[in-house]
């Protein structure tokens, strides 16, 4: 007999009142790198009913940004433009508290060697990548997140006009033998408007969302469908719930099927490792994967504030690689630097990129050209000599 498991990962859309702190924390972000590649951001949100703090510390040689402007803006694009579901750009209240970056971290990151930059903090950081899937993720969670893509789709189209911003989907699948066979359940949570009967919402949300993202060949006749298992969510957005940037790091993830090492993304410039380690890892877990070295992979890097050098690194082949885990370690210190500068330099983290990955997942995301996804080491690694 088979070893049965049931594996579930979740997501939510960009109106998840966690996920506009992101994107307004990114968003800042984004707006600071274009003026100054080089600007030391750590900003985050904080968002409760109508209204919104940002606050956080950031060193630029750029104008100062209209913070206010960008969150109005991000919040708009969202979609809350009335009140009655749940925000509205025009009328939420913002209070900003944006100070200088501690200059005691400034002198651990900085460095006269620009290569010898300095981590941004102290921490750990972990990749993962497997064979599930297209994009190297774990289906649970490419699945979810590809529900809350269409969710946002369809509502901003107008195909189903009565949703509103706010969401969150989960997928549970059944694997045997470590391989997925099947979808136990799908679980859609969608806001709605107050009008809008629960057949009409279950049926449009199975044809028009189910259907063309979770293949046929996954649901079978004992698949569980669940639509706003509470029976209405009309209330929605932070008019329902708070908000906070980095409060989702495990949808931002791999959807809890990998380990994390504790620390958000979102409102964080490169220097941070962070985030710039984080995606490092990905791209190192991705290629060993492409490569053949194994049909999954769980990398670990660790580091300490101002020190360049990585205080530790290992492999998890879960046993399905084609040689010693420490042999595959040791062909990615050949092939791969996780000095930050040279992280930074190697992603070109540099750059206003940050906006389009606070909603929806920073990993697997075949929608946008990530270069953390990229597959460009594995040439480089399957010749590489090992001892």
């Amino acid at each position: 007999m088979p070893r049965v498991d049931y594996l579930a990962s979740e997501s939510v859309t960009e109106g998840h009142p966690d996920k506009i702190c992101d994107q307004i924390s990114d968003a800042i972000l984004d707006a600071y790198l274009v003026q100054d590649p080089k600007s030391r951001v750590a900003c985050e949100s904080f968002i409760c009913g109508n209204n919104l703090v940002i606050g956080g510390e950031i060193t630029s040689n750029g104008k100062k940004v209209d913070a206010e402007k960008v969150a109005r803006d991000t919040i708009k694009e969202i979609g809350y433009d009335d009140e009655k579901k749940g925000l509205d750009y025009r009328t939420v209240k913002i209070i900003a508290m944006i100070n200088r970056q501690s200059p005691d971290i400034a002198m651990g990151v900085d460095h006269s060697n620009p290569m010898e930059q300095g981590a941004g903090d102290q921490g750990m950081m972990y990749g993962y990548a497997c064979d599930e899937t297209e994009s190297l993720m774990p289906l649970p969670i490419a699945l979810a997140h590809s529900l809350s893509r269409r969710l946002a789709e369809v509502r901003k189209n107008a195909t189903l006009p009565f949703l509103g911003p706010d969401g969150k989907t989960q997928v549970t699948i059944e694997y045997h033998d470590g391989k997925p066979k099947r979808a136990q359940n799908i679980l859609i949570s969608t806001q709605h408007s107050a009008d809008t009967a629960t057949e009409l919402l279950r049926k449009s949300l199975i044809e028009k969302v189910i259907a063309p993202v979770v293949s046929a060949k996954l649901i079978d006749s004992k698949t569980e469908i669940f639509v706003n298992p509470t029976g209405r969510f009309v209330i929605g957005g932070p008019a329902s719930d708070t908000g906070l940037t980095g409060r989702k790091i495990i949808v931002d993830t791999y959807g809890g099927l990998a380990h994390h090492g504790g620390g958000a993304f979102s409102g964080k410039d490169p220097s941070k490792v962070d985030r710039s380690a984080a995606y490092a890892m990905r791209w190192t877990a991705k290629n060993l994967v492409a490569a053949g070295l194994c049909k999954k992979v769980e990398v670990k890097v660790a580091y300490a504030i101002g020190m360049s050098r990585p205080l530790a690194f290992n492999v998890n082949t879960f046993g399905t690689g084609t040689m010693p885990d420490n042999r595959i370690a040791e062909i990615v210190s050949k092939v791969f630097d996780f000095r930050p500068a040279a992280i930074i330099k190697e992603l070109n983290l540099l750059r206003p990129i940050y906006f389009k990955t606070a909603a929806y997942g920073h990993f697997g995301r075949l929608d946008i050209d990530f270069p953390w996804e990229k597959t460009n080491k594995v040439a480089e690694i399957k010749k590489s000599p090992v001892s």
